[in-house]
């Protein structure tokens, strides 16, 4: 695993060295403040092989999240959670994985653009996902990120033209993250095939770890996304579980059999 950078473990480069190292990435994912315990279920998601964990921070309007995070999102705000208490939370137990976080940019906004990445920092994390920024806009947030040690993770979707494609391989950091279908995230019965074209589309592009999701629900899905790539985000189906009553030991169980799938191939 690679040195801690400040007092999280860097992205890119612990990804990097799993997938040199010969494994298929497996990226989990837990809406922070969901329920009381939240901090326990990122906590079996690393012990039962996840290589990072991406931390959902609550937000009232989820545009590229489907129904299961929504939900989530809506649970965890009527428990009173804030960024403020999910970065503390994360600051309370230093992890020997990278800690990815999704959010929106509204809440980057209002924080300010460096007074938040450092926040982050100050938490272990590592990486940050801000998907509603546009190509075009994100450059401020993108400096202020890497200014702080934090990796801006960008989204590539299946009707990303060739030329903004090389763009986004170019200026993402930590990893290029496929969005497998288009639409909102999601559980799927099945994957759509756009998925694998896309992973190879990314892979002549890139070196960057190529980590595919949306959709993905099954080991056995997630072991097919990852043929074409370097793994895999596995967020709704968890979360599904999660809201349903699962408890911690369940969800490590999943994300054993997940594990298992991928180092299987």
């Amino acid at each position: 695993m690679s040195a801690p950078s400040r007092r999280g473990v860097a992205l890119e480069a612990a990804l990097r060295a799993r997938r040199d190292a010969g494994a298929k990435l497996l990226v989990t994912y837990v809406t922070g403040g969901l329920t009381p315990d939240w901090v326990d279920y990122l906590q079996v998601m690393v012990e039962a092989g996840a290589d990072a964990v991406e931390v959902g921070l609550p937000f009232s309007d989820p545009i590229l999240d489907g129904p299961t995070i929504q939900e989530a999102s809506a649970r965890a705000l009527a428990l009173g959670t804030t960024p403020t208490g999910v970065l503390g939370a994360l600051a309370g137990r230093e992890q020997p994985v990278p800690l990815v976080v999704m959010t929106y940019y509204n809440l980057v906004f209002r924080a300010g653009l460096e007074r938040f990445a450092g926040r982050l920092v100050e938490a272990g994390v590592t990486g940050a996902i801000v998907p509603d920024i546009p190509l075009e806009e994100s450059g401020p947030w993108e400096q202020a990120a890497a200014a702080a040690g934090v990796a801006a993770v960008l989204l590539a979707a299946p009707v990303t033209p060739d030329d903004r494609l090389a763009e986004l391989c170019r200026r993402s950091r930590g990893f290029l993250y496929g969005v497998n279908l288009m639409g909102v995230t999601g559980e799927r019965s099945s994957l759509s095939g756009s998925a694998a074209a896309l992973a190879r589309r990314m892979k002549a592009h890139t070196d960057l770890p190529v980590v595919m999701g949306f959709g993905i629900s099954t080991p056995e899905q997630a072991a097919a996304a990852a043929s074409d790539a370097d793994g895999v985000v596995v967020a709704s189906a968890l979360v599904r579980a999660v809201l349903d009553g699962a408890s911690v030991a369940e969800i490590g169980d999943r994300v054993g059999a997940l594990r298992a799938a991928l180092d299987r191939g």
